[in-house]
């Protein structure tokens, strides 16, 4: 599930934030250049290519709400669905949602401090973690009876193959 979200939060909508965001994305468009995104490119592989070059990526931090956006004013030729999608895997990891368990401050593509993690975030983490260990855990409980069961099946058959042969060998 993904922490990011379709309405932008206040600092966003201010001004004085869309000019720092169009002035800090002034180097972006050579960057975006330079690395284009190939036709064959994967949710993965674009993950591994933010992670690279975003610092807040690299070291799994909270991300700002509305950070799709910014992502697309410095990468405008890339594709929102895959965008979506490598955003969806790095905000369901494991490792974004302990960080977010714990987080106070959200943080923009440049690395800065920007909006506080609110407690419904914080706990919609939690939750999602605990569902993830639940699920789980479940499904060893499940391996192992599975595996228990085939062993006294396993068993039940040896010894009616013993008993078997030991009356077949006497008749």
């Amino acid at each position: 599930m993904s922490m990011t979200s379709s309405t932008p939060d206040l600092q966003a909508t201010t001004p004085d934030t869309q000019a720092q965001d169009a002035a800090a994305s002034a180097p972006a468009p050579a960057a975006a250049a330079a690395a284009p995104a190939p036709a064959g490119l994967t949710a993965r592989a674009l993950l591994k290519q933010f992670q690279e070059q975003f610092p807040p990526f690299r070291d799994c931090l909270p991300l700002s709400i509305g950070i799709d956006k910014q992502i697309l004013a410095r990468l405008p030729d890339l594709d929102r669905k895959l965008m979506r999608t490598a955003l969806g895997i790095h905000t369901g990891s494991l490792r974004y949602l302990r960080v977010m368990e714990k987080a106070k401050l959200r943080y923009d593509l440049d690395g800065k401090a920007g909006a506080e993690v609110t407690a419904t975030h914080r706990e919609h983490a939690t939750q999602v973690l605990q569902q993830r260990f639940k699920k789980e855990a479940d499904r060893k409980k499940a391996e192992r009876e599975a595996a228990a069961a085939e062993e006294a099946n396993r068993l039940r058959l040896e010894k009616l193959n013993l008993l078997t042969a030991k009356f077949s060998r006497k008749g």
